[in-house]
């Protein structure tokens, strides 16, 4: 038998809603900036900043702050580390569905 897929494989900081709504749309995207990720995922600015910088200390995400004319701009992009974070995020999630195929395709 495989080895099982334990619930401590999944990586919690991306695990949380909000924070995997975050990095999905990043790992589209080579940048987006705060305010259309803010629009596109319906958040509020502190929700938003406070998920963000969850991300940025975990080394996921790179905030970059800069200015439009006088106006503040703030990027965000994921890093390598985030991408190979996210990339095995999806893999245990497809690990987790492929061993419950298997188990239900047992004979009984």
């Amino acid at each position: 038998m495989n080895n099982p897929i334990r619930p401590d494989d999944i990586d919690l900081v991306i695990h949380e809603r909000v924070r995997l709504a975050i990095v999905s749309a990043l790992a589209v995207a080579p940048e987006i900036s705060f305010n259309e990720l803010k629009s596109t995922l319906g958040l509020s600015d502190g929700n938003l900043s406070a998920h963000a910088t969850s991300l940025q200390k975990a080394g996921y995400v790179e905030i970059a702050k800069t200015f439009k004319g006088r106006r503040p701009y703030t990027t965000l992009r994921l890093t390598a580390v985030g991408q190979e974070a996210f990339r095995r995020y999806v893999e245990t999630l497809r690990g987790i569905i492929q061993k419950g195929t298997e188990t239900a395709d047992e004979p009984k």
